[in-house]
């Protein structure tokens, strides 16, 4: 049997705040339907992933805006990462070399942090 994380919930406090930063780092908005007047559900996906996230109103996750702390995302290039944020104007952390990746974070608007990672070639050693 297998189990796939396919959605995960990112708690914010203004939803086209979010979504537009989201789109504009380049998540693709998937989905947008305004349920009722206390109920909004958006889902974007990061390009390339498996594994959406959704934001909204009334969604009731838990988790206070700039709580989620724990989202990490595998990309090819960390340098490329970082040169894309940083050139929409994203404030992103420098590379961090570790020996078991090279990790650039970034915050969303509310102050959740994202953190990509490059995974090494440990076939290359």
């Amino acid at each position: 049997m297998d189990w796939k994380i396919e959605l995960i919930h990112v708690p914010v406090t203004d939803v086209d705040r979010a979504k537009e930063f989201y789109t504009t780092i380049g998540f693709n908005p998937d989905h947008d339907h305004q349920v009722s007047d206390e109920l909004r559900f958006v889902q974007m996906t990061p390009p390339g992933s498996a594994c959406s996230i959704a934001f909204g109103t009334g969604m009731g996750s838990g988790l206070e805006p700039g709580q989620q702390n724990s989202i990490q995302v595998v990309v090819p290039d960390a340098d490329e990462a970082l040169s894309h944020l940083r050139g929409l104007g994203v404030e992103a952390s420098g590379v961090d070399e570790q020996p078991w990746g090279r990790f650039v974070t970034f915050d969303d608007p509310d102050g959740n942090t994202w953190t990509l990672q490059q995974i090494p070639d440990y076939g290359a050693q």
